[in-house]
């Protein structure tokens, strides 16, 4: 385990350097806020222990610094602070500080501090690496099948069409093309969702990026764009009788196309998780903007929706559902990045409602 110690006293800093090195971690020390930052990056620690007052860069700027970078974002800092007012916890806290350790501090405190932020962050990394081998479970269940399904279809349909293409009737052959045409679209949109769920995760990541769109968002007459996406959605899904709209004059913060993709997915996923017959209700409000869509269909648990995320689907043999889990997590994602939030509310087998907020004191 490597910590660095970021300290410009340096009795102090030869100090914990020798408490450490006794419990075998490796040190790596600073004499001030420049070169700690620099050493950060350059070695990556598993926890920093940073003095607050130092020249040339405080402790703050330290944290701030290491925060805007994606390799160092993570680590786990822990101030040493001869000042520890409520003002000063407060401000350190607000940056993203993990622990305060006010000197003079004992040896005990010290790792104790020490493996409470090492042992928080080791839970974390298990948890996320169970996250990451739930997306490759959950990639190698649906993927293939998303793929292979349609493309099946694709093929098996036209080579049909070539086998008997002197005998078929214009009827059976137009049926033919429709089929390969419905499998193509469904292809077409896995492709489409698959890519743009992996730009919008790119510029989630970004900040240069993610700026540059939260500057150049427009906005789009919301209820005529809801309108038009939900009976459309509500056709292709044959459901347009149990389509109900009640929808306010408004106008959203973010461009028409971005909108559109918002209202189609959170309204595939409503028809596609309720039966033919029960009724799909669509809301927009203004002042501040907000759609919401509510179903009665299969819904969900809390840990389902806690754990909603991409290439995830619920009971998907139970069910044999298709789509590859992308929806619901692109909406959330395209609606976080201009600022607000998605939503979900949810009684299994009773009603299921998915709310998109924009507050005008974040726009």
């Amino acid at each position: 385990m490597k910590i660095l110690v970021i300290e410009d006293e340096e009795p102090l800093r030869a100090e914990i350097s020798e408490i450490l090195g006794l419990e075998h971690f490796q040190v790596i020390a600073a004499e001030n806020g420049r070169i700690g930052v620099q050493r950060a990056r350059e070695h990556c620690p598993d926890l920093i222990l940073c003095d607050v007052m130092m020249p040339e860069i405080d402790g703050h700027g330290v944290l701030t610094a290491l925060r805007q970078h994606p390799a160092t974002a993570t680590i786990p800092l822990i101030f040493l602070t001869a000042r520890a007012s409520k003002t000063d916890l407060r401000q350190g806290m607000t940056l993203g500080a993990d622990d305060y350790l006010a000197k003079p501090f004992t040896r005990r405190e010290l790792l104790t501090a020490i493996d409470t932020q090492l042992h928080k962050r080791a839970v974390m990394q298990q948890q996320m690496q169970q996250q990451l081998d739930d997306l490759r479970g959950n990639i190698t269940l649906a993927l293939p099948h998303e793929l292979h399904t349609p493309l099946a279809g694709i093929i098996s349909m036209t080579e049909l069409m070539i086998a008997d293409y002197g005998s078929i009737t214009p009827a059976e052959g137009l049926e033919m093309l429709e089929a390969i045409q419905v499998s193509a679209e469904r292809l077409y949109r896995l492709t489409q969702n698959f890519l743009l769920y992996a730009e919008l995760e790119l510029i989630a990541n970004d900040s240069t990026r993610l700026a540059a769109l939260q500057h150049a968002a427009s906005s789009s007459i919301a209820d005529r764009v809801i309108a038009a996406v939900a009976r459309q959605t509500a056709k292709q899904a044959g459901r347009l009788a149990d389509l109900q709209l009640s929808l306010q004059p408004a106008v959203a913060p973010l461009a028409e196309a971005k909108l559109r993709k918002i209202v189609e997915e959170i309204l595939d996923n409503a028809f596609k998780f309720s039966l033919s017959g029960m009724a799909v209700q669509v809301f927009c409000h203004a002042h501040p903007f907000c759609l919401t869509v509510v179903d009665r269909g299969r819904g969900m648990t809390a840990e389902q929706i806690a754990s909603i995320g991409a290439y995830m689907q619920f009971h998907r043999k139970l069910y044999e559902q298709q789509g590859a889990g992308l929806g619901l997590i692109i909406a959330k994602r395209i609606t976080e990045l201009h600022g607000g939030a998605l939503l979900i509310d949810s009684t299994p087998h009773q009603q299921t409602t998915v709310r998109v907020m924009f507050d005008p004191k974040i726009d």
